[in-house]
Formats: C-alpha cells, sequence, structure tokens
C-alpha cells in the first residue's frame, strides 16, 4: 500500500496563461514617448559640447552641465533598453536610436576630456576649439523620432 502511495501521480498544477504582449501601436507610443524625452534632452547637450569648444577657459558651470547631460542621457538609453519591444521593426528601431544616444554620452564624455585636460597640447586645444555641439547623431535622433511619430499618427 506505501508503494502505491509513492507511485502515485502528482495533483495536476494549473499553468498561468502568458502574459499578454502589448500591442505594435502600444509598444510605438511607448518608444516615441522616450524619443521624445531624448530629443528634448539634446539640446542642453548640444549647449554643454559646444560650450566645451568656446575659446578660452572653460567654466565649472560647463563641466557641472556635461555631467547633468549625461546622467540625463544615460537614463534615457537604460529606459529605451527596457522597453522590451517585441516587433522587429521597433526592435531595430530601438537599437538604431540606443546606438545614437550612446555618441551623444560619448560625445560628452570627449568633450569633457578636450575641455579639462590636465595637460593641454596645441592638438588638444585645437580639436577643443572644434567643438560646436553633437553633430549628424543629434539629428538623426530627431528624423527616427520624427518617422516614428507620424507612423503613430497613420495607425
Amino acid at each position: 500500500m506505501q508503494l502505491l502511495a509513492a507511485v502515485r501521480p502528482l495533483p495536476r498544477t494549473r499553468r498561468r496563461p502568458a502574459p499578454v504582449r502589448p500591442s505594435r501601436s502600444d509598444q510605438l507610443r511607448a518608444l516615441v514617448a522616450v524619443l521624445d524625452e531624448a530629443v528634448a534632452a539634446q539640446t542642453p547637450a548640444d549647449e554643454a559640447v559646444a560650450a566645451c569648444g568656446e575659446p578660452g577657459p572653460v567654466s565649472r558651470g560647463t563641466a557641472r552641465d556635461c555631467g547633468q547631460q549625461s546622467i540625463a542621457l544615460h537614463r534615457l538609453r537604460t529606459r529605451l533598453q527596457d522597453l522590451g519591444s517585441t516587433d522587429p521593426d521597433l526592435v531595430a528601431a530601438q537599437a538604431h536610436a540606443a546606438r545614437l544616444l550612446a555618441y551623444d554620452l560619448w560625445m560628452l564624455r570627449a568633450s569633457m576630456n578636450l575641455a579639462f585636460t590636465v595637460r593641454p597640447v596645441d592638438r588638444t586645444e585645437a580639436a577643443r576649439l572644434r567643438l560646436n555641439g553633437l553633430g549628424r547623431p543629434a539629428d538623426d535622433l530627431r528624423r527616427l523620432r520624427d518617422f516614428l511619430r507620424a507612423e503613430l499618427r497613420d495607425t
């Protein structure tokens, strides 16, 4: 009798239903919302990079601005990567936007490195004076956001 009790099948457990994935339009809406914030954050980041390229000594306020903008862009990039899009087109757009934000972050860091170098040399100073903003990748992010926003209006 004890042997039969040990062989008895386990009670069936109920399987939980699979979580409902957000619709493509919901995923697109979430992506556009983060990209709206990222595009808005690019203006102060662009100004901070340009301030690093101003002639003369660079102020401590510029260093603070670059640091704050780096933090803001890093947080946005993290939020962007955490969206969890499942639609292949949106996954590709999300990855492209993350690369563009990574460039913005790199540009902020490189600008600070040039502006606040310990031993300035002529070559470093010449590179610093050519800094004038984030450049084409910032425009590319704006175009991507505009394209996705237009798609959202069409849905």
